[in-house]
């Protein structure tokens, strides 16, 4: 693995915890480092960290403040 991209890994906990939790991505990670880009993208996947997400969760919370003002009437 490239010291360039164990940096990466290291500064983000959400890529080192998903590292820790998935071992087999040591050995893809050492064989080409661009496999990074979808070790990333499964990462954010799991954690729900895509924007997708983001604006789902958003959604979902405004869904809960409109019942629960609804329910208050």
């Amino acid at each position: 693995m490239t010291l360039d991209l164990q940096f990466k890994i290291k500064n983000n906990p959400y890529l080192l915890k998903y590292l820790h939790e998935n071992s087999r991505w040591y050995k893809y990670l050492n064989r080409d480092p661009k496999n990074f880009v979808i070790f990333e993208s499964e990462m954010k996947e799991k954690y729900k960290l895509r924007k997708s997400d983001r604006f789902e969760q958003i959604i979902n919370n405004i869904d809960m403040i409109t019942k629960f003002v609804n329910a208050l009437k």
